[in-house]
């Protein structure tokens, strides 16, 4: 077929279909794979309790995998998530035994923990042009030595307030947990973000090409630090919301949430590279890692086992989706 006969046919094509990303529809039709794999191992795999709780689990993630989103749409990275999320969990528990006032500022000092340390990264990354890698990396070693001698090397003592487990287990929506509820909005405000403001229209034009946005005359040091704070406090969030869960906090429970929320961020189509994805992807490919974990934790997969899993699952995508067309 020639190419105007191609392009006749796409053109017929309804609007929704043409709009449709290859990497999107990959990810569903995993997802929908995955699902009857499930419920091979286990009757209950599809049941609507069992999904729902599955959706929960996937919530934690989801919040930490929008700032990741975020970051990576850069065309950067950030490695500082494990201790960022142990970080704003461990204080916000640590407010709490401040007396009243403490306990009611617990949730937004524990965020605000998380946006300091993503000030930091911003500022290495857009004004000292240190290579994202390096500086979150070593970000994450200095939250993770502070908080050490925070706790003297021992379990955090200090418990979540009943604000914060509320927003984790708790219903304000008969049969929707409010963690689901809350990802929906910060998905919601995301969205928003990206596609119909200055901000979201400036994170993909230095994603594609830094050197352009800049001589078009965004500020893109700006845009840049104002992506990784967002990062750090989404991911502190997300630890404020996994202490409520756990009724305290613990010094490795960001440890766990590195590499699939990278995974789910590439797996839902975001090119490493910057520049391209949807949030639409992003939430498939949560969806996915959780649907993932739980196939795993049924089978017995040891750690080690699920880590390199997400690793090979990140490599494929990256030579599916993630190359650097040959134009750029």
């Amino acid at each position: 077929m020639s190419e105007t006969a191609m392009t006749h046919v796409n053109g017929r094509k309804p609007n929704f279909l043409r709009k449709l990303d290859p990497a999107v529809v990959t990810a569903f039709g995993c997802i929908l794979l995955l699902l009857v794999l499930g419920s091979f191992y286990s009757r209950s795999f599809l049941s609507p309790e069992y999904l729902l709780q599955q959706l929960k689990v996937a919530s934690f993630l989801g919040i930490i995998a929008t700032g990741m989103m975020l970051v990576i749409l850069l065309g950067q990275i950030d490695l500082s998530v494990p201790w960022t999320v142990a970080t704003g969990a461990m204080m916000a528990c640590a407010a709490a035994a401040y007396g009243p006032v403490g306990t009611a500022l617990a949730v937004p000092f524990g965020i605000l923990c998380g946006i300091g340390i993503g000030l930091v990264n911003g500022v290495g990354v857009a004004y000292l042009r240190i290579p994202s890698m390096i500086v979150t990396l070593a970000t994450n070693a200095v939250a993770q030595g502070v908080m050490v001698v925070y706790t003297g090397g021992f379990s955090p003592q200090d418990s979540a307030t009943a604000a914060m487990r509320y927003l984790s287990t708790g219903a304000l929506i008969p049969g929707i947990p409010n963690v689901v509820f809350i990802w929906g909005l910060v998905g919601t405000a995301m969205v928003f973000l990206l596609r119909r403001t200055g901000f979201g229209r400036a994170v993909y034009g230095i994603g594609n090409r830094e050197r352009a946005a800049y001589l078009s005359g965004i500020n893109t040091r700006r845009i840049v630090m104002t992506a990784f704070a967002a990062s750090g406090g989404l991911s502190a969030f997300g630890g404020v919301l996994l202490a409520g869960y756990a009724s305290k906090a613990a010094q490795s429970m960001g440890d766990a949430y590195l590499l699939p929320a990278i995974a789910a961020v590439v797996l839902g189509g975001t090119s490493i590279l910057g520049g391209r994805g949807s949030y639409l992807g992003t939430v498939a490919g949560v969806i996915l890692i959780t649907l993932l974990q739980s196939i795993l934790s049924v089978t017995q997969m040891p750690e080690a086992g699920r880590q390199i899993i997400y690793g090979v699952v990140i490599i494929l995508m990256l030579l599916l989706y993630g190359r650097a067309p040959a134009s750029r």
